[in-house]
């Protein structure tokens, strides 16, 4: 990565914590930004979105691991009653609030509003809020809460795209035109799980659906360059559709498996059940972190006290009954 810069407060914001000028950022032959100009402002506000399984987490660790100098406060907001995504954050812990509300874009009312106030009340206050926003969120909701808020400057909405997965996703007739939406509304588009390049058919899917910079994960060095300064938003978010019924499960047990017994479970999950992740007390090993998006599953070892897992998929052909009758069988 290559950046140029040059600093200046002349025609800058008055009240910009950042001022930059004729910035190009460049990742191997990918430009993702062009002699652009602009200031940021105290309290930035940026969303992470994308659906669950795509990468959101692992790039927040990134984040919260990479020597910035900056005071980043990190959101998690993810589906079910365990909050598994702050447990799965590993070097965030005193600097995560977790919302467990559920899905963002149906409660944007008190939870993420009182949140963010809580944001500004901290001392020393942070420096940019970062929110990653549930696998079922609406990002040009949010989006709105951070314009209305007049302490908080709106620094737009990464939207990241799982390479394996997104194109059978995108074109699945209950959740496709969601995962198409969150890719309109993105300000960038940050490919994960690639072989070091973006698939021309990937590529050309994702410009017809937005203008948007698309920046190969692999091939970034760090990421708050681009998550805290790389954003250009857009003045508005394209209008979404409203999405569909969602199913959450979760579980928590002592309940242990062989990661062949394990592997073999999630591979007979009811087909409508497309996103699994969680814990699990191992029998050939302390414990298991697993994570199932389609028909993908991971499975690597890991430290954990319990089993605990949660599980979401469209209402349609789905009931938490059918979940509960998978896992117990």
């Amino acid at each position: 990565m290559t950046q140029a810069a040059a600093m200046t407060t002349g025609a800058a914001t008055a009240d910009a914590a950042i001022h930059l000028r004729d910035v190009s950022v460049h990742f191997g032959d990918i430009t993702g930004l062009k002699e652009a100009s602009f200031d940021i402002a105290p309290g930035e506000f940026v969303s992470v979105v994308g659906p669950s399984g795509c990468g959101k987490t692992t790039l927040l660790n990134r984040l919260l691991s990479e020597d910035h100098g900056q005071r980043i406060l990190v959101m998690v907001n993810d589906f079910g009653a365990i909050n598994i995504d702050a447990s799965l954050i590993a070097a965030a812990s005193s600097d995560t609030l977790t919302l467990s509300n559920g899905c963002v874009c149906c409660t944007m009312g008190a939870d993420l509003f009182m949140a963010m106030g809580d944001a500004l009340d901290r001392r020393p206050r942070p420096d940019h809020l970062v929110i990653e926003a549930s696998g079922v969120a609406d990002p040009a909701k949010i989006a709105d809460a951070a314009r209305t808020e007049p302490e908080m400057s709106y620094g737009g909405i990464a939207v990241v795209v799982d390479a394996l997965n997104w194109p059978a996703l995108a074109d699945d007739p209950l959740i496709g035109a969601q995962l198409q939406d969150q890719v309109r509304v993105a300000d960038m588009l940050l490919v994960s799980k690639t072989d070091g390049t973006i698939a021309d058919g990937l590529a050309q899917r994702l410009t017809a659906l937005t203008p948007a910079p698309q920046i190969d994960l692999s091939m970034a060095p760090e990421v708050a360059p681009l998550l805290l300064s790389g954003i250009l938003p857009r003045p508005a978010s394209p209008k979404t559709a409203p999405h569909p019924a969602y199913v959450g499960w979760s579980h928590d047990s002592d309940q242990r498996f062989s990661r062949a017994s394990l592997f073999e479970k999630l591979t007979q999950a009811p087909a409508n059940l497309y996103r699994i992740k969680g814990r699990v007390l191992g029998l050939d090993a302390p414990g298991w972190e697993i994570h199932r998006v389609g028909t993908q599953v991971d499975i690597k070892r890991c430290e954990t006290p319990r089993t605990q897992l949660v599980a979401l998929g469209p209402a349609a052909g789905l009931t938490r009954q059918d979940i509960e009758n998978w896992w117990a069988a």
